[in-house]
């Protein structure tokens, strides 16, 4: 349940990332479990729909224009693939409060990220903030997707 806990987190700040992450995971047969949702991102069309999500988001995220990841659509697709995420890393068994983890910890740390964030601009910038988002959030998602899971 951890990693569904932690992926819960990587989606509060980029709420694709665990989507690119898992279908990358799924493609190397690297998922802990096998379920329904695995075997959908193991389909190429899907894997490479979460990759290309991904990388708008970031893309996006360096525009002015960007809004903030708490409102509303922000923290439903963060509701949406936090909860998918954490479905699909939770053992079997345990896959309804998989999810209920990954979106409470996603929509905990979307307002704790934001507030991170504009911190972090007021000094750096929005650009060099988001690239370092980005590669932290990316990083973190491949790690927790491809790590075995503890022994129960």
């Amino acid at each position: 349940m951890l990693r569904s806990l932690l992926m819960g987190l990587v989606a509060g700040q980029r709420s694709m990332s665990p989507l690119a992450a898992l279908a990358g995971a799924a493609r190397q047969g690297t998922l802990p479990y096998d379920n329904a949702e695995a075997r959908q991102l193991e389909h190429p069309m899907i894997a490479a729909g979460g990759v290309a999500m991904a990388a708008a988001e970031m893309a996006g995220d360096k525009m002015e224009s960007a809004p903030d990841r708490t409102v509303f659509l922000g923290l439903l697709a963060r509701t949406i693939t936090s909860g998918f995420a954490g479905a699909t890393l939770a053992p079997p068994n345990r896959r309804l409060a998989g999810a209920a983890i990954g979106i409470g910890a996603a929509l905990a740390a979307s307002h704790a990220g934001l507030a991170a964030r504009k911190w972090a601009m007021e000094r750096w910038g929005q650009t060099a903030t988001g690239f370092v988002e980005d590669a932290l959030m990316i990083s973190s998602a491949m790690v927790i997707a491809n790590a075995r899971p503890a022994p129960e």
